[in-house]
């Protein structure tokens, strides 16, 4: 990782805590807002813990535009939990059929950039 990368992630991890220290729920309720304020936190944690260790360029750019995404959508949305994705036309496909594998390719081919890492620790 080079420098200016290392120092990129650092600032957005800091930034992430910034947020998560002024977070407001939009519903304004005292418990919502704590139990917000450690969900950003631990997915946090949980997410750049699980990333440390990659060390392709290209790889560790796409962590950081994923990181940027969820940041901007939590703040335009006032929601920090990832905005789910829905199931494409004929999502209850038979199992174990060719339409079925179809449709799960379709799936992950449509997955936002912003719910790649949310998909694989779920």
């Amino acid at each position: 990782m080079t420098a200016v990368t290392r120092q990129e992630v650092l600032n957005l991890y800091r930034q992430i805590f910034r947020i998560a220290r002024k977070w407001k729920s939009v519903s304004e309720l005292e418990d919502e807002t704590i139990q917000e304020k450690q969900y950003i936190v631990d997915e946090a944690r949980k997410l750049f813990h699980k990333n440390k260790n990659i060390t392709r360029i290209e790889a560790i750019h796409q962590c950081i535009e994923e990181c940027k995404a969820r940041v901007e959508i939590g703040l335009h949305y006032g929601i920090p939990y990832p905005r789910p994705t829905y199931l494409p036309p004929m999502g209850l496909a038979i199992p174990h059929s060719k339409t079925m594998r179809t449709q799960e390719k379709l799936r992950k081919q449509a997955t936002p950039l912003y719910l790649k890492s949310y998909d694989e620790i779920s």
